[in-house]
């Protein structure tokens, strides 16, 4: 008898893993199929002149990464979109947590607030850019000329010292909701009983901010840093409905480059090997990021 329960159980748990194996597979079918096959072949066409449509190509190693640094053109895509970056995650971290912190105080319609706080999360980002590209080009300068600001008499987008601010004006605007949200979820878990302690001990509001809120919420800030550079290193959709690459390219983000290349010029090849070494960017900056706020979170 104990031999025919051994034996049954281990049956059971055989026609259970098959049973697992059967209805994971068809998720993993498809996972392989429009996900891991993909890169494969983007990497195969990156060392290759196709531009497709063609046929025929040949191979060319690495030429297309190599004439990538020596395009003017990439090398100026990758300065903006990596001083955009740069900007996009200073302002999110600091003007969210300011923000959050405000509205974890207690007032009157606290939950209302917070509600339409987070209405500019739930649009689209290619909507935002296009109404934010009429207010820029017929709102702003009508203002400018009523209170007779010459900043504003002109459209913002047509200049280049003032189109990359303008961008990263409505990037921001829009991006504000779920960093907050999240800074939000951070500082209710930060426990009382310590911050009343570290008032019992004398510690001031910005000794208190320092040594308890900033190391509780390390790993909010280190997903929010993630998720900001994510956001400003793949800037697409407002540079689309906006400045679509102008003033003469001074807004031209890698990912849009990507598209021009792929899709506008037919450099496939070209854009493949772009979009890998945007890949590698990513992944290489958010190990650094990841790395250093796991040693100053508190565990």
């Amino acid at each position: 008898m104990p031999g025919k329960k051994i034996a049954s159980t281990s049956q059971y748990r055989f026609y259970q893993q098959i049973t697992y194996g059967l209805m994971v597979l068809p998720g993993t079918a498809l996972y392989i199929m429009f996900f891991i096959v993909p890169i494969i072949w983007g990497i195969y066409y990156s060392f290759t002149n196709y531009n497709g449509v063609a046929r025929k190509y040949r191979f060319v190693g690495l030429d297309n990464y190599v004439n990538g640094f020596r395009n003017p053109r990439f090398l100026n895509s990758l300065g903006f979109t990596i001083r955009y970056a740069l900007c996009l995650i200073v302002l999110l971290t600091i003007i969210s947590l300011c923000i959050a912190l405000l509205l974890n105080r207690k007032f009157f319609l606290r939950k209302y607030i917070r509600a339409v706080f987070f209405l500019p999360a739930v649009l689209s980002s290619l909507t935002v850019g296009i109404v934010f590209d009429e207010l820029y080009a017929r709102a702003l300068p009508v203002l400018g000329e009523l209170f007779d600001i010459a900043a504003l008499s002109m459209n913002v987008l047509s200049r280049k010292n003032t189109a990359f601010w303008g961008l990263l004006f409505v990037h921001v605007w829009q991006g504000l909701a779920i960093p907050t949200v999240l800074f939000l979820a951070g500082l209710q878990v930060i426990p009382d009983d310590l911050v009343e302690a570290a008032m019992i001990d004398g510690a001031g509001k910005i000794q208190r901010f320092k040594a308890i809120t900033i190391p509780f919420l390390m790993p909010i800030i280190s997903i929010i840093l993630v998720l900001s550079l994510k956001s400003g290193l793949m800037v697409f959709e407002y540079i689309m409905a906006m400045t679509n690459g102008g003033p003469g390219g001074s807004t031209e983000s890698l990912a849009f480059l990507i598209y021009n290349h792929g899709f506008v010029e037919r450099k496939f090849s070209t854009a493949i090997a772009e979009s890998i070494m945007m890949a590698f960017l990513i992944c290489g900056i958010s190990f650094i990021q990841i790395t250093w706020s796991n040693k100053k979170r508190v565990y």
